[in-house]
Formats: C-alpha cells, structure tokens, sequence
C-alpha cells in the first residue's frame, strides 16, 4: 500500500523509516518532510494546507496517511479526510482540542476525577495573578492553545509569575494561544512520557520514555521542544504503570467518549510521579518529538499494522511487541535555539555516525551535495544496546562525529536513568 506522512521532522523521519520497513507498505511519501528522509518521496505541500494535501492522497490513491503534528489535527485534518473517503491516522477536531487546549484538558480531567495539579483558568491577567498568589510559588503558568512546546513557564517568583501572565494576556507574546492563561500549582517528581494507540474504543500503551525540555544539562535555561528522551523510564515501575492505565489512560479515553469526541491515533500523557502518585501535566494528540526517536525503534511489531487496526477500530485483535532494549535520543539543535535558530550551517560527520545509530534528520536541507542546518532542532541520534549504559555512551559517540558551527546538545541525556 501507499502511505502519506503528514509533517517534516525528527518525529515524521522516525515514522517514514518505521512505516518503510512494513511488507505492507510500498512506497511512503512525506509531505513537506526534509531532505534526509531517504526513505520517502517529499511531497511540497505543507502540513497545515489541508486542502492540498486531501487532493494529492485522493490523486495518487494512498492507502493511509499518518499525521505527525498537531496543528494539522486541531484544524480538522481527519475530519476531512474521512469525509472524503480516505483512510488517516490520527485524532478529528474535537478529539485533538484535548492537546489545542490546555483549559479544556484540565477541565476535564476535573470533570472525570483524572488526577492533575490544582489549577485556574483566566482571560483577565488581574484575576490570574490574584490566583498565583494564592497557590504561591512556585507555580507554572501556560498559554492555552499551541505554542509549539514553548508555551509553558515554570515560574520560580511571583515576579516571574506575574511577568509570565502579562506576556501571555498582555502582550499576546503567544498569539491566538494565549488568548486564555492557565495558571497551575507546580508538582514535584520526575517527568514521564506514555504514549499510547487508542482506536476509540480499546486503548494500548506503548513502552515508556522520559522527555528532556529544558535547553541545557541539569534540566536549565528555557523550555524547548524537546531536547533527547531515552526509553525506558526506570522509576514507570509495574505499580506505577498499573495505575497510570487504570486511572489516566482508560479514564482519558472513556471521559473523551462520553464528551461525544471519541479519540483515535495516538494520545499521549504527561505525567509527574509525585510522592502522591502520578499526574497528568499536560496531554498530546500525537506521537511525541522526540520521544517517538526513542520509543519507534524498539517496536518489533508492523506500525502499518498497528495504524490499520486503530483506523478499523481493532486494536483490541493486535499483539504488539516491543524490544527489552533500551533505546536513548539526543537531539542536536541550531545555536540560539529556542529563541532563534541558525541557518544555512553545514554539517559533517552524518555518515560516519549512522554506522552505528539511526540519524533522524529534523530540520536539515541538501545545498550542493552538502547537508546544511535549517531549523532550531536539527537532528536527532538515537542508538540502541542491552543496557541503557551502553546505549548513551554508542549515542554520545554518534554525536562527536558530527559537527555544525555554533551545534548545542545536552550531555546528561539518560542520565537520571542510571542515577
């Protein structure tokens, strides 16, 4: 079959190289994808232009297409192409407001008991500092639409906190998405990521992994994207897990279902493990970037066949099976980064490092025969190994190949794993 990937980073590289190796699938394209994605046939259009995208996967009759961002989704990506008879991946509209809206996310995990840190939400920066100030600092406030992983301040004094209200209410620093603040009390613990396949009705977690969003080692500096994640998080026990999928997956899936927003493609939960159990920080409406980079490659089953069976509502007929190696992605990202990025640097050293990881291309464009940086994040290394030890220092060693002017990466990426 023929299956079109909507997007064109690091995520939807790790897609296209694992969609690639279904028997399956014959041929992927990736619309706009990046010039590393060997794998696929690039497709210019962009991801949020819906309408073109719908004609070329009529055009050239695609089987499936896998939407990997969310802007695409919360615009009504699926709802379209449903109604035009064509098979998507991936959440309708009014199931992705669960990641569009951070208000509407919290209000219903409060609606259905599903366990997440106090909050208020304001379109009035008086009322929200008000509120600040009465579940003290620190305290973490956040735009309440898409700010592309940049849209939450953790804020450590009031001043910070009332400044972090002004630029969202204020001054518009987010736009449309901060069009209302959502003003949180700050949970203590350690961060995990769970991704999981929902079709609607079943709902099955994938293996677990830890995100790295703050720019610089030791979880400093400002928020990114996405900074490495490694797979799995020791410190997801069994016990942790089991109430993770009893008290946020199944609840998720079935509070969506009551709300007459039936949630397909994947849903992913935020969590912090709190010494009161584990919360909800924030929930996705997609695979994550980059924890895709360190989940997709210990996925021993079909992803075709996953995709297909969510599509059909028949998750519940998949055995899905998952490598015990574990798996670790560092991410090297543009100098500036998060607050501009650098263009137009050249790279050295991508094939020399893909003798022993995968490089999943991000943001990179191919000038003359020579890759050249042309984003924020720009590649993502990801090696797997038997111990989680062996696998940071093979990813480690991958990244001293390569080379870029001004390139920053973590250097701590796994390492709470081994703490």
């Amino acid at each position: 079959m023929k299956v079109l990937v909507v997007g064109s980073g690091g995520r939807e590289h790790a897609l296209v190289w694992k969609l690639a190796q279904s028997p399956l699938v014959e041929k992927v394209y990736c619309a706009p994808g990046n010039d590393g994605m060997k794998e696929a046939q690039l497709v210019n259009i962009k991801a949020d232009d819906l309408n073109a995208l719908a004609e070329f996967a009529q055009k050239e009759a695609i089987d499936l297409t896998v939407v990997g961002p969310e802007v695409p989704l919360t615009m009504g990506i699926v709802d379209l192409f449903q109604e035009k008879g064509l098979k998507i991946f991936g959440p309708s509209k009014a199931a992705a407001e669960i990641e569009g809206s951070k208000a509407f996310a919290k209000d219903l995990m409060a609606k259905y008991n599903i366990p997440t840190a106090a909050y208020g939400v304001f379109t009035e920066s008086d009322k929200a500092i008000q509120f600040a100030k009465k579940i003290g600092v620190p305290c973490v406030v956040k735009a309440d639409g898409l700010a592309a992983g940049k849209g939450v301040l953790i804020c450590e004094k009031m001043e910070d906190a009332e400044n972090a209200i002004k630029d969202i209410l204020v001054d518009n620093k987010f736009g449309s998405a901060g069009s209302r603040v959502v003003v949180e009390e700050f949970l203590e613990g350690q961060e995990v990521s769970v991704l999981a396949f929902a079709d609607g009705e079943h709902i099955v977690p994938m293996v677990s992994a830890q995100d790295h969003k703050r720019i610089f080692d030791n979880d400093k500096g400002l928020n990114t994207g996405g900074m490495g994640a490694y797979s799995p998080a020791p410190i997801y026990t069994d016990d942790v897990r089991a109430v993770v999928e009893k008290e946020v997956l199944a609840k998720t899936l079935e509070a969506m279902k009551k709300e007459g927003r039936d949630f397909s493609g994947v849903l992913y939960a935020g969590l912090m493990l709190t010494k009161d159990g584990p919360k909800v920080l924030e929930f996705n409406a997609r695979f994550g970037d980059p924890e895709t980079q360190a989940v997709l490659p210990r996925l021993e089953s079909d992803l075709a066949e996953i995709m297909l069976a969510v599509c059909d509502k028949k998750l519940d007929q998949m055995e899905i099976k998952w490598s015990d190696n574990p798996c670790v992605c560092v991410v090297l990202a543009s100098g500036g980064y998060p607050e501009t990025s650098e263009k137009g640097k050249v790279i050295t050293g991508l094939e020399k490092a893909a003798d022993n990881a995968l490089v999943f291309h991000a943001a990179t464009k191919l000038v003359d025969g020579a890759y050249q940086t042309n984003g924020g994040r720009v590649l993502g290394i990801s090696t797997q190994d038997e111990t989680i030890v062996r696998a940071i220092t093979k990813a480690y060693k991958a990244v001293s190949e390569i080379s870029f002017e001004n390139m920053q990466y973590r250097t701590d990426i796994g390492k709470k794993a081994i703490l």
